[in-house]
């Protein structure tokens, strides 16, 4: 038997087997290791942590880690071992958003201001991880409640740069390399903006599919849960897994695909010009044929109304902390709580009526066939650490509630990575992947 060592609360093998190539195997990979019992669900969790804790200095992505992680990876093994390997996320390590509720764990919401007391409950969603057989490692940092106060955390590719925000240890600790799997969440670009600066795969799940209490947030005309893995094939299998449909995708070849540059909302780095540049003919090298999206004054419109109904709701959201601890909030966040005050509530209720115009119009234009492809953000990562990157890219998307993908794989010429987006409608979710699958086998190895 190997000697073990205890890891923050988690005990691995000294030496173990899975830890060297934890960070290259799949998620498929890692789970059926468990489930088959080759490697348990307590030695997984171990050579996770301690991926994790080689980088933690330099990346700061976690608030904490969970106390019971041991025994609740030992609760895993018992039911592999019990009911055989109906777990499909069997001791699959899993890093939860601070604005999410981890039972036995505070939700501080990167504010100062929040309570120091547990969550009696975990979120419907983790509970429906936990169910699934993956394990919680702890909580990530987030922006404060989500918005644009940074926390502590660093690009993994280069520490003097933005990880993006306000999902921000989610990104970091899936594009480092050390965690196979996170949750986020997505209001105006809170998960597929850090996700392209950390070279991650993300799906902004459509909004209104999957319960979202236990979960602080902003706005709840806007609030989605996210996904974060290292692939697209990762992101496919924990997506399917999370919402029990297995997905009907199709031949890329027949998805229509509408090119958006995004260029009409502010200015592009030249390498994201050069990027977009290249998807007609990489798309044309898998059949698939490209027009492009004429929509940009549709589009900035639906731009400034994510803007009016967030500040509304979050207004009405936030109104306690603001009222209570006004000069312990950040500037940024107190500006967009006045600004939402001054919205009429007959200006909110007209933007809300053209959002539903514009989803059904949306829905009739893509169905289950079609998709818009463009950039995740504005360039890679900025550099300096004391703002997120911009989220005027994904306002739009949002405020329709499109299910997207984030699509990792090419980079700048110094190693910075840049993502696209792949937007659909709900029930589209196939053609999405389909789409994002071809796009990162053909620029996984992409510099521009």
């Amino acid at each position: 038997m190997s000697h073990r060592v205890r890891l923050g609360g988690v005990t691995s093998p000294q030496p173990n087997p899975i830890a060297r190539p934890v960070h290259s195997r799949s998620v498929r990979a890692q789970v059926n290791a468990v489930r088959s019992r080759i490697v348990s669900a307590q030695d997984s969790a171990g050579a996770v942590r301690t991926l994790i804790e080689d980088r933690e200095v330099e990346l700061r992505a976690w608030v904490g880690f969970s106390p019971a992680i041991e025994t609740d990876a030992r609760e895993v093994d018992r039911r592999i071992s019990d009911a055989g390997d109906s777990l499909p996320l069997a001791g699959l390590s899993v890093g939860v958003k601070d604005l999410i509720d981890v039972a036995g764990m505070p939700t501080r919401a990167g504010s100062d201001i929040t309570s120091d007391e547990p969550a009696a409950l975990d979120a419907p969603c983790v509970d429906r991880l936990r169910t699934l057989g993956a394990v919680i490692q702890g909580k990530t940092v987030t922006t404060e409640f989500g918005y644009f106060r940074p926390g502590a955390t660093r690009n993994p590719h280069a520490v003097d740069h933005t990880p993006g925000g306000s999902s921000s240890g989610s990104a970091a600790a899936v594009g480092s390399g050390t965690l196979p799997f996170a949750l986020g969440t997505q209001t105006a670009g809170s998960l597929t903006r850090p996700a392209s600066f950390c070279g991650a795969a993300a799906m902004v799940l459509a909004h209104g599919s999957t319960d979202t209490s236990g979960i602080t947030g902003l706005s709840p005309s806007l609030d989605s849960l996210g996904l974060l893995t290292r692939t697209i094939t990762d992101l496919q299998y924990v997506y399917e897994a999370f919402t029990g449909k297995p997905l009907a995708v199709p031949a890329v070849a027949g998805v229509e695909v509408r090119l958006w540059s995004g260029s009409s909302l502010d200015t592009l780095s030249a390498h994201m010009r050069h990027l977009l540049d290249t998807l007609p003919v990489v798309l044309g090298e898998v059949g698939v044929t490209t027009t492009a999206l004429q929509r940009d004054d549709h589009i900035r419109t639906l731009t400034d109304d994510q803007v009016a109904v967030m500040a509304y709701e979050a207004s009405r959201t936030r109104a306690a902390e603001a009222r209570d601890h006004a000069d312990r909030l950040s500037t940024s966040l107190l500006e967009l709580l006045r600004t939402g005050a001054g919205v009429s509530t007959d200006s909110y209720r007209a933007a809300l009526v053209r959002r539903d115009r514009s989803r059904t119009m949306v829905a009739d234009s893509l169905g289950d066939h079609a998709v818009i492809v463009g950039p995740a953000a504005l360039g890679p990562a900025p550099k300096g650490l004391g703002a997120t990157g911009s989220p005027v890219l994904s306002r739009a998307w949002q405020l329709l509630g499109c299910p997207v993908i984030t699509v990792p794989g090419a980079r700048t010429d110094d190693g910075m990575p840049l993502g696209l987006q792949v937007i659909g409608v709900g029930g589209g979710e196939g053609a999405i992947f389909a789409v994002a699958r071809a796009l990162e086998q053909r620029l996984g190895s992409t510099v521009v």
